[in-house]
């Protein structure tokens, strides 16, 4: 397999990650033996620093420093809030344009988080979102509707905290479809059955950093996949201009 390269110099590389794909190896599975920290090194024939992170059903933009000072240096602006991240989501329902300023306490893992206090406090997490399109699809995925409507949102995070966007959209009723944990599970399989996508239909979609060495800002876009693509056409909105 060989990683999509959206930007690279001596110091710098940036991929655009497939959806499904662990960022890098992890006890909690065991049984997966594809990463893209391995698979990116093998790729360049050299070691790479991972600098933030996607979960592993998120596709889109990713970053990595070629030696630990970079990291360091990269890691910094990810910390300071200094990076700017858009992402594109479809969502069940119509929805607006705001901002969602929702605390709440990371959710702890059974096993990764054995030892970690249950009563942690909560941490603030602030999302803008944009509606860009909207469709009304002919089938039925809730009984009380003859009909299925969906948005295109682009998601700002102004915070960086571990599922933020999956749970802020849970938060305001308008899941992200494909979502699994936080998401419809009804609407997922509906959605399935008639669009014939399965994947968490969330995609960071561009990031902007400051270069730690000259000064430049750098703007990376990554392309949705044929997955995301697929419902892109099948709600006519293969056309619209995506890129902020």
């Amino acid at each position: 397999m060989t990683l999509p390269i959206l930007y690279q110099d001596e110091r710098i590389i940036v991929i655009n990650k497939p959806a499904g794909m662990l960022v890098h190896r992890s006890w909690l599975d065991k049984h997966e033996t594809t990463f893209v920290m391995q698979t990116l090194r093998d790729q360049i024939n050299q070691h790479v620093y991972p600098v933030h992170r996607l979960d592993r059903p998120t596709s889109g933009v990713l970053v990595f420093a070629l030696d630990s000072e970079m990291a360091r240096l990269l890691t910094e602006q990810f910390e300071h809030h200094h990076v700017q991240k858009v992402y594109l989501a479809v969502v069940r329902g119509i929805i607006g344009s705001g901002r969602i300023d929702y605390a709440y306490k990371p959710r702890l893992d059974k096993i990764a988080d054995k030892f970690t206090s249950p009563d942690k406090v909560l941490e603030s997490a602030i999302t803008d979102y944009q509606n860009l399109a909207t469709t009304e699809q002919p089938f039925v995925s809730c009984r009380r509707f003859e009909t299925s409507r969906y948005s295109l949102v682009r998601l700002t995070p102004i915070t960086g905290r571990m599922h933020q966007l999956r749970r802020h959209m849970k938060h305001v009723f308008h899941p992200i479809i494909g979502d699994t944990t936080y998401g419809d599970k009804v609407q997922n399989r509906a959605f399935t059955a008639h669009i014939g996508t399965k994947r968490l239909l969330l995609h960071a979609h561009q990031l902007t950093f400051r270069h730690p060495l000259t000064g430049e800002s750098i703007c990376v876009t990554a392309p949705l996949d044929d997955a995301f693509g697929q419902v892109m056409r099948a709600f006519g909105w293969d056309e619209l201009e995506l890129a902020k």
